[in-house]
């Protein structure tokens, strides 16, 4: 019966059906998947871990290209998914039923990647910072952000304000001092941060003068609020700087919400080009980073594992409607 199910080349067709055939009459199913799994020592899928809500990974444009991009790669190698959100605990990580990890964590601290790594499996994390004893997948986020920032330095533009995502990963909104700023989890936001810094202090601009607002929890509608904040401000920014698309299409909204037009009297960087930027109005003027080839990137990477590599990806400035000279 075991070659039936596990090696169908070593029977005929019709004995193999025949026997499929009784053994459904006697109501069996078939081996047991788990059992079969130890028997084979290996799974066939990759563990998937998140910083976010599983909700958010399936819905964010930016987080399903590159859940697009690993998921073929996946299927291509004939290898599953289980996907783990945020809120999953390290033991749920030592218990998966996989042969590798993808780790989409740029939170210090967050023990769910040292429990993989513990598994001894492959493990690769992205976007967070490089590990010695795993893959890694990333882009230059300082750099991203500094020309951003360079862009609108060089439109004219002084009284700039920052959106950002949480930086401690506890949802928090409002105005982030520089100490919350220093000591911020997010990994990739922290390094945003410095590459806006960088430039705008270069340019003689202080940066403890620089708004930073806090949009938690993350979603555009916090980009919203928190632009209607800086907006509202008798002296109001002429410019914003987004550590994200999906924050940035929030402020497209609230400035038209208060008949500021973009851009002539407020430019809008955003960071990413999700496909939600193009299809902005006025279309979103943002960092491009290649999140499909990042997903593919990671996966490739899992499923070769050899010589543990630090895959850095290139980022590029994209010049669109909602940043202009200010005049």
């Amino acid at each position: 019966m075991s070659n039936a199910y596990n090696r169908p080349d070593q029977l005929s067709v019709r004995l193999r059906e025949r026997i499929l055939s009784e053994a459904a009459q006697l109501g069996y199913p078939g081996p047991d998947p788990i059992a079969a799994t130890f028997s084979r020592r290996r799974a066939g899928a990759v563990g998937l871990v998140f910083d976010d809500p599983l909700t958010f990974a399936l819905t964010d444009p930016a987080e399903t290209l590159f859940i697009t991009g690993l998921g073929e790669v996946c299927e291509q190698a004939g290898v599953g998914l289980v996907l783990i959100p945020r809120g999953s605990s390290d033991d749920f990580v030592g218990r998966a039923v996989v042969d590798g990890f993808v780790l989409h964590c740029d939170l210090d601290g967050d023990t769910r990647i040292d429990a993989a790594i513990g598994r001894e499996l492959p493990v690769v994390v992205v976007d967070g910072p490089a590990r010695p004893d795993a893959g890694h997948v990333g882009i230059d986020d300082r750099a991203g952000a500094a020309a951003a920032a360079r862009h609108l330095i060089d439109l004219g533009h002084r009284r700039i304000a920052v959106l950002a995502l949480p930086l401690q990963g506890d949802g928090r909104s409002g105005l982030a001092d520089t100490v919350r700023q220093r000591t911020a989890r997010s990994h990739v936001i922290r390094e945003r941060l410095a590459g806006f810094r960088d430039e705008l202090t270069a340019t003689g601009i202080d940066w403890a003068e620089v708004p930073v607002v806090e949009c938690g929890p993350y979603s555009r509608e916090a980009g919203r609020r928190a632009a209607g904040l800086l907006l509202d401000q008798p002296n109001r920014p002429t410019a914003l700087l987004a550590t994200s698309d999906e924050l940035a299409v929030g402020a497209l909204r609230a400035a038209a919400e208060r008949g500021i037009a973009v851009p002539k009297q407020l430019s809008v960087v955003g960071f990413d080009d999700a496909p939600t930027a193009a299809w902005a109005t006025p279309a979103l003027t943002t960092v491009h980073q290649p999140h499909y080839d990042k997903g593919r990137a990671a996966a490739e990477q899992l499923l070769n594992p050899g010589e543990r590599v630090d895959t850095i990806l290139p980022t590029e400035l994209v010049i669109r409607g909602s940043t202009s000279i200010l005049i």
